[in-house]
């Protein structure tokens, strides 16, 4: 059964989310501090924007400097719908960058881009000064520069209640050990994809931070120093995003068409779906009761990553029944058309 547009218009419209990974509706926006409103301030600082922009929809920190962006550099506006100024203890220049043209300029410098649907971290972040030791969390002045710094690398962040229970939990013993366990206890009301854990600390005028991130079978760590809290949380921010993007990035010539099935789909699902698979360009192909095909352009490993964000397991291909054995086929006859190549098995999922 193929679907008509106006039947997949209602059910993207009725949908409703369900996934932890989340949308960036600010991808595109970027704010830079400044000093003054003067011309040749705005031009460095929207120079510093378009880098950080390249580099959050990237990953890669040479990309900026690659020759096929040669004339975004030059002039910028060319990719840039608005900018203005933010008010306030530290002024900065916000600039909206356009969605359709900075990925078409990106496409055409050879890049390839990480999609807006991004995993979604839960930050167990804890600042231990010569005052003591302070857990960070959602409501507290501490939460500021975290929440900004996710912002600035194109981060979905979620930070805990900081309550007593999660106080006991996330102790520097426990952050900067090697199993997850004593975290995942009070992460799971959250509902994040993954788990970062730091342990902050002064050392003289100097911030040090070490960090360990887990997201599925993924395990990342490292360790970044600063001058302040802000530009220790921006470090740790942008060494994990670096580590996260080339997980669902796929270089230029990696991919190619591959069919997916999805078995268990339901209303609510086609959009959930939809929002994961959107980087990689797919189209509904066919329906069939609680199963959906779709067409993607990818590698197996980009499919792979896009759908654990949507909680999806792939299907055990042992567990498949196995076609029976074809018979021998004749010779093929002088001036006869040889068999087309068989279709390759789609990639299977369940929910």
């Amino acid at each position: 059964m193929r679907l008509r547009p106006v039947l997949l218009a209602l059910l993207f419209s009725f949908a409703q989310p369900g996934a932890w990974a989340e949308t960036l509706s600010n991808l595109y926006q970027v704010s830079e501090p400044v000093a003054s409103q003067a011309p040749e301030e705005r031009d460095q600082a929207t120079q510093r924007a378009l880098e950080t922009l390249v580099l959050r929809l990237t990953g890669d920190p040479k990309a900026f400097a690659s020759a096929g962006l040669a004339g975004v550099r030059k002039d910028p506006q060319q990719i840039i719908s608005q900018f203005g100024y933010q008010a306030g203890p530290a002024q900065a220049l916000q600039v909206d960058f356009d969605p359709v043209s900075t990925d078409k300029a990106l496409r055409q410098a050879g890049l390839a881009t990480w999609g807006a649907n991004r995993p979604s971290i839960l930050a167990w972040w804890l600042n231990e000064t010569a005052a003591g030791a302070t857990l960070a969390g959602d409501a507290q002045p501490s939460a500021a520069p975290l929440r900004q710094a996710a912002k600035h690398r194109g981060l979905p962040l979620k930070l805990p209640l900081a309550d007593l229970e999660e106080q006991l939990a996330a102790t520097a013993k426990n952050l900067e050990g090697t199993d997850p366990a004593p975290l995942q206890g009070v992460s799971h009301r959250y509902g994040a994809d993954a788990l970062l854990a730091v342990h902050a600390s002064t050392d003289g005028s100097q911030w040090q931070a070490k960090w360990r991130l887990w997201l599925g079978n993924q395990r990342e760590q490292g360790s970044v120093q600063a001058a302040d809290q802000a530009a220790l949380a921006d470090a740790v921010m942008l060494a994990v995003m670096q580590r996260l993007a080339p997980r669902y990035i796929v270089k230029p010539g990696a991919s190619s068409e591959l069919a997916i099935e999805v078995q268990g789909m339901t209303l609510e699902r086609y959009a959930e779906l939809g929002r994961a698979l959107d980087s990689l360009g797919a189209r509904l192909q066919s329906v069939s009761g609680d199963k959906a095909l779709y067409r993607v352009t990818a590698s197996p490993e980009q499919i792979r990553a896009q759908m654990s964000l949507a909680r999806l397991q792939e299907v055990d291909p042992a567990s498949l029944p196995q076609p029976s054995a074809a018979p021998a086929s004749a010779p093929i006859p002088a001036g006869g058309v040889p068999t087309a190549p068989a279709t390759p098995e789609p990639l299977r999922f369940h929910w």
